[in-house]
């Protein structure tokens, strides 16, 4: 919303939502001073950072509302930062004992959630050294980067100059010393890369659906980051997505259908997943990131859009329409997220809590307020197989009434969500089993473990409406 105060405001809001198009600002390192011949009215008469009041402001469009045209560029910095920390602190996301996995794609929003997890490592780091008795260690952190090139069209050269120019980036970043690892997507199906990358591409060629088809490997890409988190050892898993991202998917999963299971993808912490899923840039929009990455020189990153998102898909057209949203009045975004974030979340969306003797006290202390307590339920919910959303009530009591002498394929498809139904899985019995005989081998071993999960969830929710062994006899 506007702000109409005549005050130095230093919230996220803009004074002029009718002012929507701001320059782009010149690149400068994040000590460079702007130039500002007049003043602006940002608040001051001066013409300066409404922070510092020392330094002129990114930008001198002398009629822009933005955070470009009220900070200088440490400010701005800071500012952005000082956001990214109070999510990780408030929501108990990184402790001292974690080992801290980083999705990275190679865009801004990964680019920076990785600068600022190696910051606050490097500062920890700092603080360990400086400390006499030492007891609180430093979290480690790994980079993961998801080769998805064998289900897009990109040449292997451009790929190849990708991941090295990611190695580049990963091994530039300061002590304690970062391990990248590079993941295909086709060894999700096989230890073999060509078998791996045709039952890949034949399961996307099952998919009629351009939405579900662009769904499924994104619920592929998260599976593997999950592989690769497990089997070396993370315990977190740090995610760039960034309010403008958040905002897109709330709507794009209302129109879905998937209104029981959103309260889940959109909060700082995601606990369903084996290796819980943060989200420390939840609160920064994608215009914010794109300039840090100009302010600071590390936008030079050359971008691989392994996944080239179909016109006609769903994702694209709501995003597209949240872009306009935003141009129109630079607050959408935020608004949507906030709206969104009123929603009930789920017991899963807390951090477990520590209940390991050897982790310090002041660990455990640190995280006692946010984490998620062992008497409180973490399973009382029951997921679909594919993209791992909660089943609401009516989805696991159609579930539960599916005898169990059918084929496993059409068990299947009735413990999958009723999007994941509609959009990804054939409508063809014939091709739901071929679908189902092309799925990866986590995927198929959770369908098979979910339905007697069901069953004992059922039983657990309907527990007092039961009678008990001696009143039936009665």
């Amino acid at each position: 919303m506007a702000c109409t105060t005549d005050t130095g405001c230093q919230s996220t809001c803009y004074k002029n939502e009718e002012d929507d198009h701001q320059p782009t600002p010149t690149p400068l390192t994040s000590s460079t001073k702007s130039p500002q011949p007049n003043p602006i009215p940002n608040g001051n008469h001066h013409g300066l950072c409404l922070k510092c009041k020392a330094n002129h402001p990114i930008s001198s469009a002398s009629s822009g509302s933005g955070d470009d045209v009220r900070f200088c560029g440490d400010c701005f910095r800071s500012n952005l930062y000082g956001k990214f920390r109070l999510a990780v602190t408030s929501n108990a996301m990184i402790s001292p004992t974690d080992k801290v996995l980083v999705a990275f794609s190679g865009g801004t929003s990964s680019r920076v959630a990785l600068q600022f997890v190696h910051e606050l490592q490097y500062k920890a780091q700092l603080n360990f050294e400086a400390s006499r008795d030492r007891s609180l260690p430093v979290f480690g952190v790994g980079v993961a980067f998801i080769d998805e090139s064998v289900a897009c069209s990109v040449p292997s050269y451009e790929v190849i100059e990708g991941i090295e120019d990611i190695r580049q980036i990963v091994s530039s970043l300061a002590p304690p010393t970062k391990e990248l690892l590079v993941f295909p997507i086709e060894s999700l199906f096989s230890s073999t890369s060509t078998d791996g990358k045709d039952q890949l591409n034949r399961l996307l060629d099952g998919v009629t659906d351009a939405t579900g088809k662009e769904d499924l490997l994104i619920h592929l890409r998260m599976l593997s980051l999950q592989k690769i988190a497990a089997e070396n050892g993370y315990n977190r898993l740090v995610l760039g997505s960034c309010t403008s991202r958040i905002a897109s998917h709330v709507l794009s999963a209302t129109v879905k259908g998937k209104g029981y299971s959103l309260p889940a993808d959109i909060q700082y912490v995601d606990a369903r997943w084996n290796v819980p899923v943060v989200l420390p840039l939840r609160d920064c929009l994608s215009e914010e990131l794109n300039m840090l990455c100009d302010l600071d020189g590390f936008g030079s990153l050359k971008t691989i859009e392994l996944i080239k998102s179909p016109c006609a898909g769903i994702n694209s057209l709501v995003s597209s329409f949240v872009k306009l949203l935003q141009e129109e009045n630079p607050s959408r975004q935020s608004t949507i997220v906030r709206t969104a974030g009123k929603l009930t979340p789920f017991d899963f969306n807390r951090i477990p809590e520590i209940i390991d003797t050897n982790v310090p006290l002041a660990t455990r202390r640190r995280q006692k307020r946010y984490n998620l307590k062992p008497n409180e339920s973490i399973s009382t919910e029951s997921f679909c197989p594919i993209c791992n959303s909660p089943l609401s009530k009516s989805e696991v009591l159609s579930s539960t009434s599916v005898e169990d002498s059918h084929k496993d394929s059409h068990l299947f498809r009735v413990e999958c969500c009723s999007s994941c139904q509609f959009q990804i899985l054939p409508k063809d019995p014939i091709s739901v089993d071929n679908f189902y005989m092309l799925l990866p081998q986590p995927l198929v071993s959770k369908a098979k473990h979910s339905k007697s999960d069901n069953l004992s969830i059922l039983r657990e929710q309907i527990e007092d409406c039961l009678l008990s062994d001696s009143e039936d006899e009665t």
